[in-house]
């Protein structure tokens, strides 16, 4: 390589972005490997100074690269389905609006529905953003994700500024997310503590994730049974602590005690016949964090999904519960374990 090294300003549209990802879009032949390498050996600097991989990016910040690093050509996102917005997708999400202010829209996202495009998705809620803005002078940003199967509570940050604080306060574990699920079978255990580490399997196409005690990534989720049907099913709450891919999927399976509706981790298993739904059983139940704001607590909640409400009908439960009420349980099983 020659010449001078090349400072790069981030964007405001960049911001919370992780450090290899804006890379990788800058510059398409740019290996993951290249990137590590670059960074370890002090040639890539944010703001002068060294930084990992997963930094996250603030707007205005300046990344130097390394002579050279411009040959590699700006990043050319894989070949991928022109995004599909209908008019009625983005009516739908409206009425779906759980709570609105200034800073934040957290609305309640349906199951079928992905978060950001993929390989093979043209649907995705990302794409109808701008559809989202209710006057606000830029489109919402999204600072976390839902499985596309899985429903319920999705915040949204409605500038750059409020979305990197909602962003900051799931880095430092000060937002607590609630899930519900339906399980076949019934925990051992009525509550605890569920640590098990995790890591990915299996080819492009047939990812999965698994207990792995030796590459696994930590992870760990508090349960609850909050209503059984003998050991034929049981009404779980869960709060992940960390956030892998798949965590409470995998997390369920492995006590024996497999989502219903989740094929995946669960096989035939995890079907119930008859009048039963063979959607995934999955709901982000309710979210509270530090409002971006600076002061106060936001505290939201979604009802079930028609398919899971149909269920807790089916089995006779009573899904009036409270999310402050959950919550509460959840102090009692981290004091417990």
């Amino acid at each position: 390589m020659s010449g001078e090294p090349e400072l790069l300003t981030v964007a405001a549209a960049e911001a919370e972005m992780r450090l290899d990802r804006w890379l990788r879009r800058r510059f398409s032949g740019l290996s993951q490997g290249r990137i590590e390498k670059l960074l370890r050996t002090g040639q890539i600097r944010l703001n002068g100074s060294r930084a990992k991989a997963n930094a996250r990016l603030k707007p205005g910040q300046q990344i130097r690269v390394p002579p050279g690093t411009e040959e590699h050509g700006p990043a050319r996102p894989a070949a991928a389905p022109a995004a599909r917005v209908r008019a009625a997708d983005v009516d739908d999400l409206k009425a779906r609006v759980l709570y609105r202010d200034e800073w934040v829209l957290a609305i309640d996202k349906p199951p079928g529905l992905a978060t950001q495009g993929g390989s093979g998705l043209s649907r995705h809620l990302d794409a109808m953003l701008d559809g989202l803005k209710f006057g606000a002078p830029e489109r919402p940003r999204l600072v976390h994700r839902l499985d596309k199967d899985t429903s319920g509570v999705l915040l949204l940050g409605r500038s750059a500024q409020a979305a990197a604080r909602l962003a900051e306060a799931f880095r430092q574990r000060s937002a607590h997310k609630l899930y519900w699920a339906l399980v076949v079978g019934r925990p051992k255990l009525a509550r605890g503590r569920i640590k098990l580490p995790l890591a990915k399997t299996g080819g492009p196409g047939f990812e999965r994730m698994a207990a792995d005690w030796q590459q696994g990534k930590p992870a760990v989720t508090l349960y609850a049974t909050i209503e059984a049907v003998a050991r034929k099913a049981a009404w779980l709450a869960m709060l992940p602590l960390t956030g892998r891919t798949h965590q409470l999927r995998a997390h369920c399976a492995e006590m024996g005690t497999p989502i219903v509706g989740d094929g995946k981790y669960g096989g035939a298993e995890a079907f119930f016949p008859g009048e039963f739904s063979r959607k995934l059983h999955l709901h982000a139940r309710g979210i509270q964090l530090p409002h971006p704001k600076g002061s106060g607590t936001l505290t939201v909640f979604a009802p079930l999904p028609p398919h899971m409400a149909e269920s807790w009908r089916l089995l006779g439960f009573d899904a009036s519960r409270s999310l402050e009420a959950d919550l509460a349980l959840f102090e009692e099983v981290l004091a417990q374990t």
